[in-house]
Formats: structure tokens, C-alpha cells, sequence
């Protein structure tokens, strides 16, 4: 087994130079991500991406000001970067897609990857940074042979390794993740204790860049999207008429906009036909899903099956597996017990105990 070492965290024990720039959202995690490197010595400035115009706490410009006060508060320089272009293109286009499509995208995953530590990260070395810090509660780990692992944040409640899964070695070699080993109850104590700003401030979610309803928000860009269409059963057994597709996911049970007068859940969503399958809850549930351009953060395994860990959701307990890599470089995955509301279009993340070992897009 090869040894690991933590540098998630970089402490003043490192012998490491060079700057290190934080992304800065505003928020709690990033704020303290960045006074914790400053405190180490480290030269430190902030990085802020403006995503969108949409009025949003986070990656507008309003959340441009929050992440300027931040890195005030911190002393450490800040740089505004904007990225609304490549996120329209990468991200916002793809979620729509998706949605049209019957899948529900992931696109803190996508954002992640290609922009948060694809473009902003090399903007920032750009401007001189060897490193490239967040507030992510996650960890990577370098083995005795300069092998680079990401893993689990310890923090199981607040672990975000799962959105991480598509970080490339370069992008994984320049991150530090300084909270890695933090519980978020720490991080608000700590915070509080530098008196540092906006610790009642709402934190970053998923949809960062949705102004209000995403139901809405698809629709005020794609008009098309709100075509009428069927519930059925799974008999095929017309129940009522919903609303779009894109308003619906696999599991959901409220908001279906009919009086079943039982518990009746989104089973499947029929993008050709444009149905929406409801059901029981047990017909929600599977054991096998297949995984589509799956990214690798080691090496990729061989063709053949291996057994792992499967996350098919951010707020899922992994769960044991055996994962068969294909020919064609795909995933089948076929889980030991069934679960519930597996989703064409999220991520499916393997894991070797906490370790990531990549992950894919669900397909079906």
C-alpha cells in the first residue's frame, strides 16, 4: 500500500513558495479558506469569477462586491475575472439541453471542471499563482511515488469530493483545499473569532447561477420548453397533463400537479413522447445504471469489473457496487441492494472508500 501525504492544506512546514490564489464567492468557506493561507505566510490574493448577469447572491455582481469585502477583511488583493461567455457556453447551454433532453443535469460538476478550475485557475496563474485554493470540503493527497488522490472531505455532511470527480492532474496538482479537514461547525467558529464578514449570509448552492424558480428560468430562455404533455402510469394509462418535462425529476413526489389519492412518484421521464412516468416508490427503484464518459482521476481500471463504491447524487450515501468497465470505455454499474430515483443526466462518482476514483453521467 502506498503511503499518502496530506496536501489538501499547505502549513508553514511545507518549504513551499509561490502564490496561491482563492476563489472567492463571498461566503463563509472561501473567506476562511483564504485568512487561513494568509495566516500561513503564504502570498495570497483572491480570484472572483463573474458568471452571470442574473441578480444571484453568488457569481454576479453582486456576489463580486460580498467576495471584494471578503478579501478586505482578509488584507489580500482581489481580482474580478469575467467568465460569463465560457459559462454560457459550458454550463448554462448544457443544463438546458439536459433538461429538454428528460435528464437533470449536475452542473456544479461541469463548473467545477471547466471553469471554476479549468479557465479561473489558469487565469490565476496567469497572474502569477502556482497554487489554486477553494473552500471545498474535500482533500487531495499525493502517494510516495508522486501518484495525486483526491478524496473525501472529513466532514461526511458537507464532503463535496462527489462534484469534483472531473478535475484534471494538472488542476488537481495546483489545488489546496484548506478546510479539507474542517467541520463546517468549526469553520463558523473560526470565522467568527477573526470577526470576519457575512457569517449570516445564505451559502452557494447548486443552481448559484438561477434566479429564482429554475422551472421559470428555463422557460424565459427556451420558450418551447413549456409544452403540455402526459402523466401517464406505467401502463401507459393517462392520469393528467403536466406542465414541460423540464419541471420534473426521477423521484420527485410533490409538484405533479395531480390528486392521485396515493403517494405517486416520477418514475421515468419519456423525452421522445414527452410523458412523465409516475408510479409507487418501489418503481423508482434499480440496481443497474449505465455511466457515459467516465473520467478517471489515477489511471483507468482495465476492461473487466472491480468493486467499489457508487454516489449517484450529492446527497446520497454511497453505496457498494460492482462496476464493470466496457469496451467502449462506458460503465455498467449494478448496485448490491436496490436505490432509489437513479438519474439520467447526474453524476455517478466510484469510490475506493473515501478515495474518488472517477465518474461519469448517468445515461439510463
Amino acid at each position: 500500500m502506498r503511503k499518502h501525504e496530506q496536501s489538501g492544506g499547505a502549513g508553514p512546514g511545507t518549504g513551499e513558495a509561490g502564490a496561491v490564489a482563492v476563489a472567492m464567492s463571498g461566503g463563509i468557506d472561501s473567506t476562511l479558506a483564504a485568512a487561513l493561507l494568509a495566516e500561513q505566510g503564504r502570498e495570497v490574493f483572491g480570484v472572483t469569477a463573474v458568471l452571470t448577469d442574473e441578480d444571484t447572491p453568488f457569481a454576479s455582481r453582486r456576489g463580486v462586491r460580498a467576495a471584494r469585502a471578503a478579501a478586505d477583511a482578509v488584507g489580500i488583493r482581489h481580482v474580478v475575472v469575467d467568465l460569463r461567455d465560457a459559462f454560457a457556453r459550458d454550463v448554462i447551454e448544457d443544463f438546458l439541453d439536459a433538461y429538454l433532453s428528460g435528464r437533470t443535469p449536475c452542473p456544479c460538476a461541469v463548473c467545477n471542471a471547466r471553469i471554476k478550475f479549468g479557465r479561473l485557475r489558469r487565469k490565476a496563474e496567469a497572474l502569477g499563482a502556482r497554487r489554486f485554493a477553494t473552500g471545498h470540503y474535500a482533500a487531495v493527497r499525493r502517494d510516495d511515488a508522486g501518484g495525486i488522490h483526491l478524496h473525501r472531505g472529513r466532514d461526511a455532511a458537507r464532503d463535496q469530493s462527489y462534484f469534483l470527480f472531473g478535475l484534471d492532474p494538472d488542476s488537481l496538482a495546483a489545488a489546496l483545499f484548506p478546510l479539507g479537514d474542517w467541520s463546517k461547525a468549526r469553520v463558523r467558529e473560526q470565522a467568527r473569532r477573526r470577526n470576519l464578514p457575512l457569517l449570516d449570509r445564505g451559502e452557494s448552492r447548486e443552481l448559484c447561477f438561477v434566479a429564482g424558480a429554475h422551472g421559470d428560468w428555463i422557460e424565459a430562455r427556451r420558450p418551447g420548453a413549456s409544452r403540455p404533455g402526459e402523466l401517464v402510469d406505467r401502463q401507459g394509462r393517462v392520469l393528467g397533463l403536466h406542465r414541460g418535462m423540464h419541471r420534473y425529476t426521477v423521484g420527485q413526489r410533490r409538484g405533479l400537479g395531480l390528486a392521485a389519492g396515493h403517494r405517486a412518484y416520477v418514475t421515468a421521464l419519456d423525452a421522445p413522447r414527452n410523458r412523465v412516468v409516475l408510479g409507487a416508490r418501489r418503481d423508482a427503484m434499480r440496481r443497474r445504471l449505465r455511466v457515459e464518459r467516465p473520467h478517471w482521476i489515477a489511471e483507468a481500471p482495465a476492461p473487466g469489473r472491480f468493486r467499489a463504491l457508487a454516489q449517484i447524487r450529492y446527497h446520497h450515501a454511497a453505496a457498494a457496487c460492482e462496476a464493470e468497465r466496457r469496451s467502449d470505455g462506458s460503465l455498467t454499474v449494478v448496485f448490491d441492494e436496490e436505490q432509489f430515483a437513479i438519474t439520467p443526466g447526474q453524476a455517478a462518482v466510484l469510490y475506493r472508500g473515501d478515495e474518488v476514483l472517477g465518474g461519469g453521467w448517468i445515461a439510463g
